[in-house]
């Protein structure tokens, strides 16, 4: 497809990357053609250095023929005045990210009237990443599919939970529990891991169960699964707001340190339920008269991401508190994986996940759609969520039979809301949705994980 994408941010090179990667037409406009130039060693693309709100510069990048625009400029105005002006010239699909939280209470009224195909915003994607977490501390990382009837989660391996030495095969007899292994980090390598594959401690594994499955395999290895009952929140910004509004309707206290003075006075007036300090978060002192060693929950959300590593590290030895990192940048991503900083969440990978998964939903027309995609194990793999529309040549066919390909699992079968955590001889039909987990990216229809 031809892809259109406005804005050479964090969020625009990442989308740039991975659609590239799927061999889809790209064309990067931005209005700083050093940004362009820059990146442009890095992905195969059509460069154009002007305002993405001009029709000649539109017209230029070839809007009456594209598939879809993308607008992920740093001005939420911009990037819907962009998408108006694209619908108005052409028949594309439109996608803007819009991050103000006025505009995401009327994103309703501005699809509708707007013809926008799709809104995105960062940092409230992100808030609900990091609330997912605080539900359930234990995890790194909870991904949900099958409208939240079925989770992914992230963990890793220690010694009490005696693991150590267990083969895949071997988890359902010695914990009585319907949940399924779909993937192993080990140092640097990623597994998708076979019966025969013996779990080790310290590795780090992603199981998919329904919740009650996965809460009660949590409990007999011996880990918490209550949601934490208060949070520290270092950075009041957008994503900080998101995430203390989420918290407290969940009924988490909540403290956020913000230095700004006018934003503490703006957030005492949103947040009233929440505790605002005024003050440096990177202030050992501050931190611990806030109430840092007896926090359950500490998040660092600040713009500078060598502060939210440092604060983390610094929260690791003064309490026992579940860690979130924001971090924007990953060029020292294998780094950052090796200092042990709880939950890592990336915007804008959040992001990219969902614009992904409505391009490959909408080049799908071979019968079943991807409605559900996120990046995992370090974002070297996906897991994906396919809805099966009609019979094609892997429905109603036991799954033993299957030709399908390495490194690739089908992980759960939701059929008619009944979660399926499948056998060899359980079969796919119409109607079902189906969990893959891949190390190969870039699948976009159910009939790709066969082999030719």
């Amino acid at each position: 497809m031809k892809i259109i994408i406005i804005g050479c941010g964090k969020v625009g090179r990442t989308l740039a990357q991975q659609l590239s990667e799927e061999q889809h037409d790209i064309v990067m406009i931005d209005i700083q053609s050093q940004k362009l130039q820059e990146f442009s060693e890095d992905v195969d693309a059509m460069y154009l250095a002007g305002n993405g709100a001009s029709i000649s510069i539109q017209d230029e990048a070839g809007i009456r023929s594209a598939d879809i625009l993308i607008a992920v400029t740093g001005s939420d105005e911009l990037n819907l005045l962009c998408c108006l002006i694209a619908k108005k010239v052409s028949k594309c699909h439109t996608i803007a990210r819009v991050r103000n939280p006025i505009y995401s209470q009327e994103i309703g009224f501005i699809r509708e009237r707007l013809g926008i195909s799709m809104s995105l915003n960062p940092e409230l994607a992100t808030a609900t990443e990091i609330a997912r977490i605080l539900r359930f501390p234990s995890a790194i990382q909870i991904d949900t599919f099958a409208k939240g009837r079925v989770e992914l989660l992230k963990f890793k391996l220690k010694p009490e939970f005696h693991m150590n030495g267990l083969a895949v095969s071997e988890l359902a007899d010695r914990f009585k529990c319907d949940v399924l292994i779909c993937g192993v980090q080990r140092e640097n390598s990623v597994a998708i891991p076979r019966g025969d594959f013996v779990l080790q401690d310290n590795d780090v594994i992603s199981i998919v169960a329904a919740p009650q499955n996965s809460a009660a395999f949590f409990k007999k290895i011996g880990l918490a699964t209550h949601q934490v009952k208060n949070a520290l929140i270092v950075g009041g910004g957008t994503l900080g707001f998101y995430l203390a509004q989420q918290l407290l309707y969940m009924k988490i206290k909540v403290r956020i340190v913000e230095k700004d003075k006018a934003r503490c006075e703006l957030l005492s007036e949103l947040l009233p339920e929440a505790s605002i300090i005024n003050g440096d978060g990177t202030d050992k002192k501050l931190l611990l008269q806030s109430g840092l060693p007896s926090t359950e929950a500490f998040i660092t959300l600040t713009n500078i991401d060598e502060e939210n590593i440092f604060l983390s590290l610094f929260a690791k030895e003064q309490s026992s508190a579940k860690l979130v990192t924001k971090v924007n940048r990953i060029a020292f991503d294998s780094i950052i994986d090796k200092l042990d900083l709880g939950s890592v969440v990336y915007p804008k990978y959040i992001t990219a996940d969902y614009i992904l998964q409505y391009v490959r939903a909408m080049q799908n027309s071979i019968g079943s759609n991807v409605e559900t995609l996120y990046q995992i194990l370090d974002n070297k793999a996906e897991a994906l969520e396919f809805y099966i529309r009609e019979k094609g040549p892997l429905v109603n066919v036991p799954l033993m039979d299957l030709p399908l390909k390495n490194d690739l699992l089908v992980c759960c079968i939701n059929h008619r809301g009944r979660i399926i955590i499948p056998r060899g001889h359980d079969k796919i039909q119409v109607g079902d949705t189906v969990i893959i987990v891949t190390t190969r990216k870039g699948l976009q229809d159910i009939n790709d994980i066969l082999r030719k």
